[in-house]
């Protein structure tokens, strides 16, 4: 059985989170290599502290004990309680100290005192041995941990605090200008980040600030290198309608026979690639104005085939209105069907499901490049004639009505193209019904 891989979630990987982690393990590790060193030395402190207090009361002792005197309170020959180490220890003739538990008080519920310091020394072959009480200096301690443990926990979360702010900054910064890259990347070319930092050149600029100057500076030489073409497109487009006006006019002139129809069809496709540049250098300058009405669709996709003079079919599945500028859906439909027979094999079908106009023909299907990265101009990969701006326009109208073109190639052969139109619903039934009027379907390319 294939084992299951674990997968992070997605904000795991954001900056916040990775610096959020990285903060918070830093200041644990930081926190406790503090509280060790500080912990161990007031607890080295505390203890030899108390060692020699011990040590001096056994000397008070042993005098009292050699002397013959009684020992005093605290004190005693092999006392119950005293630890086995530290006995061994006396009957060996040496001294010692150690804390433990100190001896058996009355009214301890678990028979034993609290902690004490006891030191013991060599008496006739036996322990004699002192303790004193270790229960404050043991309470010191236990209060000097739990304050460490409290002030690193403050600390690790202020300066969680503080650092994620500063982290938030950066990535705020850094998510400004990656939505300017996806406005930019989507066509909008007068996105800038405008960083404050690249205002002024002598303020220090950190990275971000870099990342954010130079795709401002991509993104303007972006964009004059396109107006440039723009216009260049515009311009030849403008500068051939006049030589093409009298050209057409002339060859209209010429006697009949068969180069004069070869000469009339070559300059009806030059009129055409000539006002296809136009439109294209129009819709690429992003001038372009929409004509909204509502309209039933059906109707306007049967206009269209009509129009196109060939034979396809057409399926209303289920009939929609829509608001949209019916000479640009016109547009886009009629390129579609003329791409399909063109491109494609018969039969070629026009389905219109709700508001979704499909066109689909029995062909080799779309080339990988166009299914990739759309349509590109001039480039047709089919024996068919023609220059390949057809599916570029109707790309670029569709985006003008709003609506969303798909090229996709289903399983069992052939080539789809899918346009989703935005649905009219109305609000109010007394409304007459949308215009629908007689206008002309366009010229596909």
């Amino acid at each position: 059985m294939r084992r299951r891989r674990f997968r992070a979630p997605a904000w795991a990987s954001t900056l916040t989170w990775k610096a959020a982690v990285f903060l918070t393990a830093m200041c644990c590790t930081l926190a406790a290599l503090l509280g060790v060193l500080v912990h161990t030395a007031v607890t080295r402190q505390t203890v030899s502290h108390a060692r020699e207090k011990a040590l001096a009361r056994l000397e008070v002792v042993t005098d009292a004990y050699e002397a013959g005197e009684p020992l005093p309170r605290g004190s005693g020959i092999d006392p119950p309680g005293l630890p086995a180490a530290l006995r061994a220890l006396a009957a060996d003739g040496e001294r010692g100290t150690m804390v433990a538990d100190g001896p058996h008080r009355p009214g301890d519920p678990d028979g034993r005192g609290g902690p004490a310091m006891w030191a013991a020394g060599p008496a006739d072959g036996r322990a004699l041995a002192t303790w004193t009480d270790y229960s404050h200096s043991a309470r010191t301690i236990a209060g000097l941990d739990r304050a460490i443990i409290g002030s690193s926990l403050l600390a690790i979360a202020a300066t969680l605090v503080v650092g994620l702010f500063a982290v938030g900054r950066v990535t705020r910064r850094l998510h400004q200008t990656a939505r300017a890259a996806r406005r930019i990347s989507a066509g909008d070319l007068d996105a800038r980040v405008d960083d404050p930092r690249t205002a002024r050149p002598v303020r220090g600029q950190d990275e971000v600030a870099i990342v954010s100057g130079a795709l401002d500076t991509m993104a303007s030489s972006l964009q004059r290198k396109l107006q440039t073409e723009q216009r260049f497109t515009a311009d030849v487009a403008h500068e051939l309608r006049t030589p093409l006006t009298g050209l057409s006019a002339a060859a209209e002139l010429l006697p009949p026979g068969r180069p004069a129809e070869l000469v009339r069809d070559r300059v009806r496709a030059m009129r055409a690639l000539t006002e296809d540049l136009l439109e294209i250098s129009r819709l690429d300058a992003r001038t372009e104005q929409v004509d909204l009405a509502v309209h039933d669709l059906a109707p306007v996709v049967e206009r269209v085939v009509r129009a196109s003079g060939t034979e396809t079919g057409v399926r209303v599945g289920g009939p929609a209105r829509v608001e949209t500028d019916r000479r640009r859906l016109e547009r886009v439909i009629g390129n579609l069907v003329a791409n399909a027979h063109r491109h494609g094999s018969p039969p070629v079908v026009v389905e219109v499901s709700g508001a979704v106009v499909s066109v689909r023909d029995h062909g080799a299907g779309f080339p990988a490049y166009l299914l990739e990265g759309g349509p590109q101009r001039f480039r047709t990969d089919g024996a068919g004639k023609g220059h390949g701006l057809g599916l570029t326009i109707a790309v670029g109208q569709a985006a003008v009505i709003g609506a969303r073109l798909e090229f996709v190639n289903p399983p069992d052969g052939g080539a789809l193209a899918r346009l989703t139109l935005p649905e009219y619903v109305r609000l109010d039934e007394g409304d007459s019904a949308g215009n629908t009027g007689e206008q002309g379907a366009g010229t596909a390319e």
